[in-house]
């Protein structure tokens, strides 16, 4: 992650969507939620690697022994911290870490969960346990192509390998088993305008991991709010204002 990657996520602070009006249609039957849950027990150790604010682990992850959430972003951290205490939960510790760069101990979790996010096979492996599970859901290059193409630019446009293959050949060079890659496709139905750009506003959908803020671009009458108002017109149905999303998710044993 480079520093005007974090600059950006340091802005957004937070992964809370939950102010957002909007339907989701998953069309592939994946779910990391329920991968996690049926992958550990009371005595499971978890790390969670790029964790945001937290709201993730502390509102959908099972209840186990010790879960650690890190993320690279201080300000991500502070949130996660403050919504912790929030929660009142004791089996859970945010943390500031680099994922390129992990400071966890070897052999330590028994599975380690990474939420669209850069990462290290190799240091993964190392830190579960043998017959531990690494749980892997990202966002691929065609995620919102047509919003993309529209502005000609945004993450992951310009990558000559999907982020997915990457992931996919690391992971089975790193030395992993049961390796399996599956596309998940998602329909999201944005219920106004303001949703889609208080959307645009907390993700590098449109960012292409410039460090550039988008709502200093997103001003009424300039060519960037004409081309998302195009958008809007030509992607409006009866649920609300329609984005193709696609993720892969990726899941794979240490033995």
């Amino acid at each position: 992650m480079n520093n005007n990657e974090l600059d950006y996520y340091n802005r957004i602070k937070n992964w809370d969507f939950s102010m957002i009006n909007f339907k989701e249609e998953n069309l592939t039957n994946w779910n990391i939620t329920r991968i996690l849950n049926d992958s550990t027990n009371k005595n499971s150790v978890v790390l969670d690697l790029g964790t945001g604010g937290g709201e993730k682990v502390l509102n959908d992850f099972p209840d186990v022994k010790e879960i650690i959430g890190t993320d690279f972003s201080k300000e991500m951290i502070k949130t996660a911290k403050e919504n912790l205490r929030k929660s009142g939960k004791k089996n859970i510790e945010f943390r500031v870490m680099d994922n390129l760069n992990m400071d966890t101990p070897d052999n330590y979790f028994d599975v380690v969960v990474a939420r669209n996010t850069p990462i290290s096979a190799k240091q993964i492996y190392k830190t579960l346990k043998n017959k531990g599970k690494l749980i892997l859901r990202g966002v691929d290059k065609l995620d919102c192509w047509q919003l993309k193409r529209l502005f000609s630019r945004g993450q992951a446009f310009n990558d000559d390998k999907p982020v997915s293959q990457v992931d996919y050949e690391n992971i089975l060079d790193a030395g992993f088993k049961n390796v399996e890659l599956v596309p998940i496709y998602v329909r999201e139905y944005y219920k106004t305008k303001e949703d889609l750009l208080a959307l645009l506003l907390k993700t590098p959908i449109l960012d292409d991991f410039s460090g550039e803020i988008i709502n200093n671009n997103f001003k009424e009458n300039d060519s960037n709010m004409e081309k998302l108002d195009l958008y809007i017109k030509e992607n409006t149905y009866d649920n609300g204002i329609l984005l193709r999303r696609r993720y892969y998710g990726i899941v794979a044993d240490k033995i």
